[in-house]
């Protein structure tokens, strides 16, 4: 098993905070000693099953830690499910059916394994102990903590100051999220930064129940592609680990260069002290940004879609923009003569039924900001389109569209 000093830079790499560092220290020195992975649980509540790369973040460190020996425990909450995890949120969250939690479990179970090592990986249920409570076992679970202490959480905290009702079985979420971690008897549990109060309640419960402590563990979240706001899907700034490889590889090449090493620290699994080294050659202007973010690009391509799809990326990008070509694949557009006509006066409205612009706002917005070309030639007039078979249409930097009339 690798050295604990070791051991500690990976697992530190990119965290926001680990409680405590002394513990994890020996945790470590123990787990060599008696040859025994660390239990590491990671609880995901299934009622968004859709994973990018800002879900990523704590999983591509459990990958980590399961590469220097330890074992992970992901928890699929079926049972806290049907509850919702309040945090964060201004009103009593819809609960889900056991249906629908089991149907979403199943869609995380395929993701998953697309970054963890399954062969150190198990898989739980939490109803499997948090159904056989009585309500002996509850009332007992319930006195470990108080009133005041749940609305030191700033979600409960805000919507008691606002006078916004706060049902009493939300409070059973981090009692019951915490109580996993007594089952489980984890050694250490991850999270964002925004299930703080979650994780730690199981640090102290398992004290309560003369457990040793978990050691915690929060992960910063990570900014879409945008720069700025959380990745997320609503906001349209993710990758998804699922996306095509020439989706992960272009919209990569667009987050801002500030972006980089945090990408690097939080969505791969390149040492540290390789990240740092990029860092330091960025921070002396030593490397052009652009070659440091084609490397992050086909990282994530590799992770996600094996090494000959990103060496295939890497090349068809730097057949496009260095050598100025455009692609091998191109897709095509097919119309009949018929249509031509009323797409030439007509050009935004067809593109937007096609589903490239989004609206015909923004088709208008793109033609005047200078992203859209035909055959390499921006469009400025629409008065002067005049299409015809093979044309290439190009939307931005990375989608390229073949007309074909039949």
């Amino acid at each position: 098993m690798i050295n604990i000093e070791e051991q500690i830079k990976i697992i530190s790499k990119g965290v926001d905070e680990i409680i405590n560092i002394d513990d994890l220290r020996i945790k470590i020195e123990n787990s060599i000693k008696e040859s025994r992975p660390l239990v590491i649980k990671l609880g995901l509540d299934p009622s968004a099953p859709d994973i990018h790369l800002g879900h990523a973040v704590v999983l591509r460190k459990i990958r980590q830690m399961q590469e220097l020996g330890h074992e992970a425990v992901i928890v699929l909450g079926d049972f806290t499910g049907m509850i919702g995890d309040p945090t964060g949120k201004s009103k009593t969250r819809k609960q889900l059916s056991k249906e629908q939690v089991l149907e979403n479990a199943k869609t995380y179970e395929k993701q998953i394994f697309k970054i963890l090592d399954e062969k150190k990986t198990k898989v739980r249920f939490n109803s499997e102990w948090l159904s056989k409570l009585n309500f002996e076992d509850v009332i007992n679970l319930a006195s470990k903590t108080t009133v005041a202490r749940m609305l030191e959480r700033d979600d409960f905290k805000k919507r008691f100051q606002n006078n916004q009702s706060i049902s009493l079985h939300e409070f059973f979420y981090p009692l019951m999220q915490a109580y996993d971690s007594v089952s489980l008897k984890a050694d250490i549990e991850l999270g964002g930064t925004d299930q703080r109060f979650n994780i730690l309640m199981g640090r102290n419960l398992q004290q309560d129940f003369n457990i040793e402590r978990q050691v915690a563990i929060f992960m910063p979240l990570l900014e879409g592609i945008d720069g700025t706001e959380k990745m997320s899907k609503s906001l349209g700034n993710y990758i998804g680990i699922n996306e095509s490889s020439k989706d992960i590889f272009g919209k990569t090449m667009s987050i801002p260069d500030d972006k980089i090493i945090k990408y690097f620290e939080l969505a791969t699994d390149i040492h540290p002290d390789k990240v740092n080294e990029m860092k330091n050659s960025l921070d002396e202007n030593k490397v052009n940004p652009r070659d440091i973010k084609l490397s992050l690009a086909k990282e994530l391509v590799r992770l996600y879609h094996g090494e000959a799809a990103a060496e295939l990326e890497e090349q068809e990008f730097i057949n496009i923009f260095q050598k100025k070509n455009v692609p091998t694949d191109i897709k095509e557009l097919n119309i009949t003569k018929a249509m031509l006509e009323a797409i030439n006066k007509d050009f935004i409205g067809f593109l937007t039924e096609k589903e490239l612009f989004k609206s015909r706002n923004e088709g208008k917005r793109l033609i005047a900001g200078g992203a859209v070309k035909i055959n390499g030639e921006k469009l400025s007039d629409l008065s002067t389109i005049v299409l015809k078979d093979e044309d290439i249409i190009q939307i931005g930097k990375l989608r390229f569209f073949k007309l074909k009339i039949d």
